[in-house]
């Protein structure tokens, strides 16, 4: 156990993921469910789920892990309909923020600013 432990650290130095994750967001107001996302990822590769939202929509905004609150520009956003799932290749190392409406959060996900109407 302690060699796989070893060997997965020394790929980790290199860049090499062996591992996954797991990012489920379940978001509860007055004790109804508004936003509930999945997202696994996986050797480079993330799969994102949007299982439900009261807006109809889970909003992605994804950034790089080693972001700074005030110095971090996003590696992904977009937009997801619920029951939709979407797959991105070349993410790693990667922190998500999700929610059920269109403000873009920082990458503390607290909503930051609105999007400008197009």
């Amino acid at each position: 156990m302690k060699l796989m432990a070893l060997l997965a650290f020394a790929l980790s130095l290199f860049g090499v993921d062996i591992g996954g994750s797991t990012f489920v967001t379940r978001t509860v107001v007055d004790g109804a469910e508004v936003l509930y996302s999945r997202a696994t990822a996986e050797a480079g590769s993330a799969r994102f789920e949007c299982v439900r939202s009261a807006s109809g929509q889970c909003h992605y905004t994804v950034y790089p892990r080693a972001c700074g609150p005030d110095d971090c520009e996003p590696l992904k956003r977009f937009v997801l309909a619920n029951g939709d799932s979407r797959q991105v290749a070349g993410l790693h190392r990667f922190q998500l923020c999700v929610s059920a409406d269109d403000a873009t959060p920082g990458s503390d996900c607290d909503p930051a600013e609105p999007i400008a109407a197009r």
